[in-house]
């Protein structure tokens, strides 16, 4: 009868331990797949976002034919763009980290609308530019918490994760020259209005992955609470404070060399083929477009093969890779600068998924912040670089500003520095 009973009770409290045990595993499963559908909707909705957001420098041919401008000017309205999502893009991401927003998403969209309304409106300088901005603030919402919602559904391929991700935005901007192309130069400025609807679409389909991202953190809090009595380490990666801040400083400094010499492509490649071979403005926005779809299968690449070999080979390939090749561009005729340029582009934007997730692993549980803070870099830096190069035209010529940028990838060398793997924190969210 004692034995029964001890039997009994021994039963009675096996079950919520392996209950409990069940739970877990499931959780752990379910925290450790993939959810594509939700990478995939984010990528989707990135891609709309920055093919609006591309149709701004594919007009800039227009406006500087509309308005006069100085190639100055010009590197101005990159700036406004760019810089509104530079500064704010950390802010918000600093603010999410500490309390997730999972509709903010749609609200990010909404402010690309409505700067992409008042750019097909502009009738002078000073509106261009606040419509600029306002379409960087849009990134500046979206971009961090779309990076966030791309890593929790990750299930630890994060580099997949985010080169699914960031190809979502450079199919977007690829596809903002061809637009332009066909319907913007044609239709002229007023023409922008026509994509308003990409913005409603991907407002719905944002606000479905908001339900989602609302309802996974509502079951992740459960876990998350129990790994304290559990015993479960986070995963640190041991380095020291001052360790990781010469770190993140390495990295900004490889964005800087990255996103100058990218935006003297990005801004000026249609002035660049325009004045060096005679082509037409729609003849050379098919070349940007073959430059801008090198940049989307280097992500891709990127995020893939580091989540392979690591982080720090590919950054090594990414930016000094490309130098050689950048070096011989400005010397090369049309075919080979065409050939080049997508070579350079391909390279090159294998770097950006590698220093994301990286960065990400050094400062684990915040992917607001870091999101933000390398987003928003890539686009601040891509935009002063935009302006100096810009002045750096007017002073001599654009085919001195591609002689001298290409000496900046030089800076990769600092890849040196970097700490090996930091290790993959289970969780950072």
């Amino acid at each position: 009868m004692t034995d029964n009973t001890m039997a009994a009770r021994s039963a009675s409290l096996a079950t919520p331990v392996a209950s409990a045990s069940a739970s877990a595993s499931s959780l752990t499963d379910s925290a450790n797949s993939t959810t594509f559908a939700i990478i995939l909707s984010l990528s989707f909705c990135h891609l709309l976002n920055d093919m609006m957001q591309s149709l701004v420098p594919a007009l800039y041919p227009i406006l500087k034919d509309n308005y006069a401008l100085s190639f100055s000017q010009v590197g101005l309205i990159t700036l406004a763009f760019q810089f509104t999502a530079s500064m704010l893009q950390p802010v918000v991401g600093m603010y999410t980290d500490r309390k997730p927003q999972p509709y903010s998403l749609m609200v990010g969209m909404g402010f690309t609308l409505v700067g992409l309304l008042m750019m097909s409106h502009a009738h002078s300088y000073p509106v261009i530019l606040l419509s600029a901005a306002l379409i960087g603030m849009g990134s500046s919402v979206f971009h961090p918490e779309a990076s966030r919602v791309a890593r929790m559904a990750a299930g630890g391929r994060y580099g997949l994760a985010q080169s699914l991700f960031q190809v979502g935005g450079n199919l977007g901007s690829a596809s903002g020259p061809l637009l332009a192309a066909f319907i913007v130069v044609p239709r002229g400025q007023e023409s922008l209005v026509y994509f308003s609807g990409a913005a409603l679409i991907a407002m719905i389909v944002l606000f479905q992955v908001g339900n989602w991202y609302r309802a996974r953190r509502a079951t992740m809090a459960r876990p998350a609470a129990r790994k304290g009595a559990a015993g479960v380490a986070a995963g640190g990666h041991g380095l020291s404070k001052g360790r990781v801040f010469f770190a993140v400083t390495i990295l900004i400094v490889l964005l800087f060399s990255k996103n100058v010499y990218q935006a003297s492509l990005g801004s000026y490649y249609t002035f660049y083929l325009m004045q060096k071979f005679g082509l037409s403005v729609q003849a050379a926005q098919f070349y940007l477009f073959s430059f801008l779809i090198g940049i989307v299968l280097g992500t891709l690449m990127g995020g893939w093969v580091g989540d392979r070999i690591g982080r720090i080979p590919v950054m090594w390939f990414s930016i000094l890779g490309a130098l050689p090749f950048a070096l011989i561009l400005p010397h090369a005729n049309l075919f080979w600068t065409a050939v080049l340029a997508v070579t350079v582009a391909m390279i090159m934007a294998s770097a950006f998924p590698a220093i994301l997730v990286y960065a990400q692993e050094l400062l684990p549980g915040r992917v607001g912040l870091v999101a933000g803070m390398f987003f928003g870099f890539s686009f601040g830096l891509g935009g002063l670089g935009a302006a100096a190069l810009g002045k750096l035209a007017d002073w001599t010529s654009i085919e001195t500003v591609y002689q001298v940028t290409p000496f900046l990838l030089c800076l990769g060398l600092l890849t040196a520095f970097l700490p090996k793997h930091p290790g993959r924190p289970m969780h950072l969210l």
